[in-house]
């Protein structure tokens, strides 16, 4: 659902990706992020002095993350920690936010939500996030620079290849359909072989070799996949091309969709490289 605003004399009601209304009276001036991707984004529209907290798990920027108070995670904050802080708005997502913390937080402070399963999701978001946030204008040009980026990544996309994308170690844990991942593989030039399945799908690796990929993909986040784990897959899937990916730049739904797009170009390219190896 897209954002909306309403003016009634100084009061602006904004409508988040939830359908939830979020009531106004000026811009805000003690913002706290409850989502790792959504506060770079914060940043990078040129909020530096509005954002007041964030997460322990917002590790971008540096030097934010450095400095400024934590209020716990992204699945279990700290409401005292919180409070402290004053916040005239709170910005979180259906996914990565605990509901009912969410709930609670919205009977003290106006809490605007995303819900992101498409790329043209994070779009909407990012301009809605500017609307909320008096950066409208930025953000607009942010999320069409975005777009022009991933579009030129695609360009040259002759066919796309069967990828499992996996995000988790014992169990196995695979990326479905109905996710941003699932989203961005597509956009990247991938055809992901679990897509039948729905979100995060445990998995075998008598599974993942039935699927027959061409290329698996072990994410650094949430599980920090490493070399060795390449190894166990290859055992079972010899033709298969098997890399480490920056997780980051497959899942973080804001700015950092920015830097995905000559990551994807490059990866696609560096796949191709490797299966032309694999068929000499």
């Amino acid at each position: 659902m897209k954002n909306s605003l309403l003016k009634t004399g100084n009061l602006k009601r904004f409508t988040d990706q939830l359908g939830n209304t979020v009531h106004l009276d000026a811009p805000p001036r003690r913002i706290i992020s409850l989502v790792p991707s959504q506060t770079e984004l914060l940043f990078d529209l040129g909020l530096d002095e509005e954002v007041v907290g964030l997460t322990k798990f917002c590790v971008h920027p540096k030097e934010k993350w450095r400095t400024l108070p934590r209020v716990g995670g992204t699945k279990k904050v700290d409401f005292e920690k919180i409070a402290a802080l004053h916040p005239d708005l709170i910005i979180g997502n259906k996914e990565e936010n605990d509901r009912s913390q969410i709930e609670e937080l919205q009977r003290h402070y106006p809490v605007w939500m995303s819900d992101i399963v498409t790329v043209e999701d994070a779009f909407s978001m990012i301009k809605s996030v500017g609307e909320i946030t008096g950066k409208a204008t930025k953000a607009q040009e942010l999320a069409e620079e975005i777009r022009i980026a991933l579009q030129s990544s695609v360009v040259n996309h002759q066919s796309s290849i069967p990828t499992a994308y996996l995000i988790w170690y014992r169990p196995w844990m695979a990326v479905g359909s109905g996710t941003f991942i699932d989203s961005m593989l597509a956009q990247a030039g991938f055809t992901n072989v679990f897509h039948q399945k729905t979100r995060y799908p445990e998995i075998t690796l008598e599974e993942l070799a039935a699927a027959a990929p061409q290329v698996v993909m072990l994410s650094s986040e949430p599980f920090p996949f490493k070399e060795q784990h390449i190894a166990e897959i290859k055992q079972l899937c010899p033709s298969t091309v098997v890399k480490l990916v920056d997780g980051e730049l497959f899942s973080w739904y804001g700015s950092r969709m920015l830097q995905a797009a000559p990551y994807f170009a490059s990866l696609r390219k560096e796949v191709l490289t490797a299966l032309k190896y694999l068929k000499l």
